[in-house]
């Protein structure tokens, strides 16, 4: 009979990022929060701050400008944001899995060299160009096409909802474009580095957002951009794969800010009823109330389990897609219901925007539908547990 133990201790370093992130979030980024939200503002100084704190980059060498702590130090980072501010949490998620993670994981030397210092120390953001007007969950059906002309590519095409693209800091942005076909009329799909002063290329940040109305989302337009051929990024045709491995990586992103705007929203709904009196009591005291704050807390305990079980497994260069899909399809959807919860515990109040619960009611929605909605999750994991057919 053998054993099998059990470990959830942190590193030192991991144990020591948690409360500096904390902190940081509770005395830089709160009190801005509603007002960059409701002027719809990006905070560069924030974004910079956050660079400085050594949030970019968690997963990447110290030599290319990385603090090289992983990706449980990268989650707990973004879920101590998350549990403040979604769009701070945002940018620093995207900045992190859909930015940085490409060009680490498939550049060259060269293009690590020339990119990722500045990106991991906020002097700059990247972005990844994937879905468009006619390509959402079915990402392989791009058609932004790009042509190798010579010794440069010529870009033609859009994409849209494209985090971080159009920021004040953004450098560059990877983009997924038709390059030719494969067999059976199948499109041959590559990534592309573009530069933000890439000719041919404009980004047009988009407003009047519901949520994460302080992180930038835009508009990118291509016509004939002309790139160096030496910014394909890896091979020709592997486009598809980088895309999916990247949305592995992006999946535990958006669960670490499920999971902290969960605890952000079980913090708010605690602290309220136990202050709120009817009846002649704290509204904590009736069964009801309490019953709700007990279910919320029992499933973040088992959404936080779960997504650094995934985090767990990425560091340890373990398979991990299915754990990451289950990740963020659950702490996605657990944040939903403790949103929910915590706006009916403040009653009137949680409607108002005076009190944050409002924020984070709007800010929980888009969880359940970028980096791959809730139903291509579920799609993902039937796939990875052995359902029979596409289960599509």
């Amino acid at each position: 009979c053998s054993s099998m133990a059990l470990n959830f201790d942190l590193t030192e370093e991991q144990n020591l990022l948690r409360p500096a992130v904390r902190d940081f979030a509770e005395r830089d980024i709160a009190p801005l929060a509603e007002e960059l939200d409701e002027k719809e503002e990006v905070s560069v100084a924030l974004t910079r701050k956050m660079g400085e704190l050594g949030l970019l980059g968690c997963f990447v060498p110290m030599r290319y400008g990385g603090s090289e702590m992983g990706y449980t130090a990268s989650a707990s980072a973004v879920e101590e944001l998350a549990r403040v501010d979604g769009s701070q949490a945002a940018t620093i998620a995207a900045g992190n899995s859909l930015g940085i993670g490409p060009i680490y994981y498939y550049g060259t030397d060269e293009q690590r060299e020339e990119w990722l210092p500045r990106l991991c120390s906020g002097e700059m953001l990247a972005a990844f160009g994937l879905t468009e007007p006619n390509a959402g969950s079915d990402a392989a059906a791009s058609r932004t096409r790009a042509e190798l002309e010579g010794d440069h590519w010529v870009i033609n095409g859009s994409k849209i909802f494209i985090t971080n693209a159009a920021n004040p800091l953004t450098g560059v942005v990877i983009v997924q474009a038709v390059t030719g076909e494969e067999g059976r009329g199948k499109p041959e799909l590559s990534c592309l580095i573009v530069p933000r002063d890439a000719p041919g290329f404009t980004a047009r940040e988009m407003k009047k957002k519901m949520m994460w109305r302080a992180s930038n989302t835009a508009e990118l337009f291509f016509e004939d951009c002309v790139v160096p051929k030496e910014n394909l990024l890896g091979k020709r045709g592997d486009g598809f794969q980088q895309m999916l491995s990247t949305l592995d990586g992006g999946r535990l992103s958006i669960a670490a800010m499920g999971l902290g705007g969960a605890q952000g929203a079980f913090d708010m709904a605690l602290e309220y009823a136990n202050s709120r009196v009817q009846f002649g009591r704290p509204i904590a005291s009736f069964q009801t109330i309490a019953f709700k704050l007990a279910d919320m807390a029992t499933e973040i305990e088992l959404a936080r389990n779960l997504l650094y079980k995934a985090c767990w497994l990425r560091d340890e260069n373990r398979r991990f897609s299915k754990e990451a899909a289950m990740a963020k399809l659950n702490c996605s959807e657990v944040m939903h219901r403790c949103v929910d919860h915590a706006v009916q515990i403040h009653g009137g109040y949680g409607l108002m925007k005076e009190y944050k619960i409002e924020r984070f009611y709007r800010d929980q929605r888009l969880l359940e539908i970028g980096e791959g909605t809730s139903e291509i999750q579920r799609i993902v994991i039937a796939r990875n547990i052995g359902a029979v057919g596409r289960a599509i």
